[in-house]
């Protein structure tokens, strides 16, 4: 999709494809949670209650937490794991307790600190961990900052989240009762109705076994970690989904494929070439089949298909590696236009639906080999066999009866003119007549006017066999030109809307 969708979304699926690999490939047994909070909500004391340490520093001066630290709990610390969380603090809590095994619990900076490093690294862990335990306090639980910057965001990922109410010590019972209902009512109407609300007290330690006891809870389920990747994805997906739109034809439609192939196959000159035939098949075939005496004229007349290079060159049997050119015009502006015109259509059904970047892809493919195309088509023409060269078998036949009638009409004119000298010379030659005309005359006309009658039938024929090579002409030259064009803008074409139906089918996959 590089290219092809939105850039952000692009580079979102990208960072979470890339840290859920990373992630998997560090520690699949531990589980980090991390303890994030504005500043004065307590977190690094609820942090010591936690661990029962005091390796988390509290003090009035604020911000306290400069850098992440981690408290592991075990036999050993997943220092890989932590060194690509970049949390250089780490201390191991030794236990045997099989339930605390395996838990990393982070103390990060606060989220609201005026430190620009503290909030970056803040960011960071955000999208790193496995879970996220956010503590606010009773006089900032509602924060704009808190909520529309991370809580919102984040509402996807309520399943891997848990909010604190700390400093409860400070409230009665009556008040606590309705700033836990009031923050549970913002929770739920901002999407995080399955993010669980603890209310603690990191002086008093109360809710701090419930909290601790949540955290074993989320270790002993083993799942945080894919339940947090798997949430990632999806909302990655989702992005990319939305980028993706909606579905679009997985195939080219056949009849607009033909009027591309149509209207380029004009641009490159088919017309030209099946007039050419037409004319070509009936002057090669009005020179033999014709009157003799007038059938030469046809013969001073240009063979069109040797003017466009054609005919007998594509008759050769080519080399691969051989190239032929024809002598066809270029093609007009108005043709131009329709061929714009033609792409533009194959492109707009093709990527209706899809969103610009997919469709400016699509295009790409569509005009992308378009000084290859012309050649490509230039020569599917000068290597189609247009099979003119050799004529018809008849028009020997016929050729060879008007020369007997010429035959005929000479033999008439000399029976005529000659027939009363050689008479009288003692040849024996019969002075026939009719009608007072003389029999040498009758057998000359008789010639001249079958010859004509023969030449007319010819040329009948002549011109139904031009129409039909004309025709042939044009579905050989059709095919060639659609072979061309289907490797060079069909082909990437349709590779574009493969690859954008694979893209759906992914998306669609991720967000099951």
């Amino acid at each position: 999709m590089d290219g092809r969708g939105s850039p952000t979304a692009v580079a979102r699926a990208a960072k979470v494809a890339t840290r859920a690999g990373q992630r998997v490939a560090m520690s699949a047994d531990h589980t980090v949670v991390a303890l994030a909070g504005s500043t004065g909500s307590g977190k690094s004391s609820l942090f010591n209650a936690l661990t029962g340490t005091e390796y988390a520093q509290v003090a009035v001066r604020r911000p306290t937490t400069s850098r992440a630290m981690a408290v592991g709990w075990g036999t050993e610390l997943p220092n890989e794991l932590l060194d690509w969380l970049d949390v250089g603090r780490r201390h191991l809590i030794a236990t045997d307790d099989e339930r605390m095994q395996n838990l990393v619990l982070l103390d990060l900076p606060d989220h609201d600190s005026t430190e620009d490093a503290h909030r970056m690294t803040v960011d960071r862990m955000v999208d790193m961990v496995d879970a996220l335990v956010w503590v606010v306090d009773p006089q900032k639980y509602a924060d704009a900052a808190l909520h529309d910057g991370y809580l919102k965001p984040l509402a996807e990922h309520a399943d891997v989240m848990m909010v604190v109410l700390n400093q409860s010590d400070r409230l009665s019972d009556d008040q606590l009762k309705n700033c836990v209902k009031d923050l549970r009512g913002l929770l739920d109407r901002e999407g995080l109705r399955a993010s669980p609300l603890v209310a603690t007290s990191a002086a008093r330690g109360s809710g701090v076994s419930e909290l601790r006891e949540s955290l074993v809870a989320t270790v002993a389920r083993k799942r945080a970690m894919v339940h947090r990747l798997s949430l990632d994805v999806k909302k990655a997906a989702k992005q990319l989904s939305d980028d993706l739109g909606p579905k679009v034809p997985a195939k080219l439609n056949n009849s607009l494929k033909e009027q591309v192939i149509e209207t380029m196959a004009d641009a490159a000159g088919v017309g030209l070439v099946v007039d050419g035939v037409h004319d070509a098949w009936q002057r090669r075939g009005a020179a033999l089949t014709g009157w003799p005496l007038v059938s030469w004229v046809s013969r001073l007349r240009p063979d069109p298909l040797k003017q466009l290079r054609l005919g007998a060159l594509a008759a050769l049997e080519h080399r691969p590696t051989e190239v032929n050119r024809t002598s066809l015009p270029k093609a007009t502006a108005v043709q131009k236009a329709r061929v714009d015109q033609g792409l533009r259509q194959l492109v707009d059904q093709a990527a209706q639906g899809m969103t610009p970047g997919w469709t400016a892809a699509v295009d790409r493919a569509a005009h992308g080999n378009e000084a290859l195309l012309a050649d490509e088509l230039d020569t599917a023409i000068a290597r189609t066999d247009l099979k003119v060269t050799a004529g018809a078998w008849w028009w020997v036949l016929f050729s060879l009866l008007q020369w007997l009638l010429i035959a005929t009409v000479v033999g008439g004119l000399v029976w005529w003119l000659a027939g009363p000298a050689l008479a009288a010379s003692g040849f024996g030659i019969p002075l026939l007549s009719w009608y007072g005309v003389p029999a040498g005359v009758w057998v000359a006309v008789a010639g001249v006017l079958a010859g004509l009658l023969l030449a007319g039938v010819g040329r009948l024929l002549v011109n139904a066999g031009a129409k039909a090579r004309a025709r042939r002409a044009r579905k050989e030259l059709q095919a060639g030109v659609a072979t061309a064009i289907e490797s060079q803008v069909f082909a990437p074409v349709q590779a574009e809307l493969d690859r954008y139906h694979r893209a759906q089918a992914a998306v669609r996959a991720a967000l099951r």
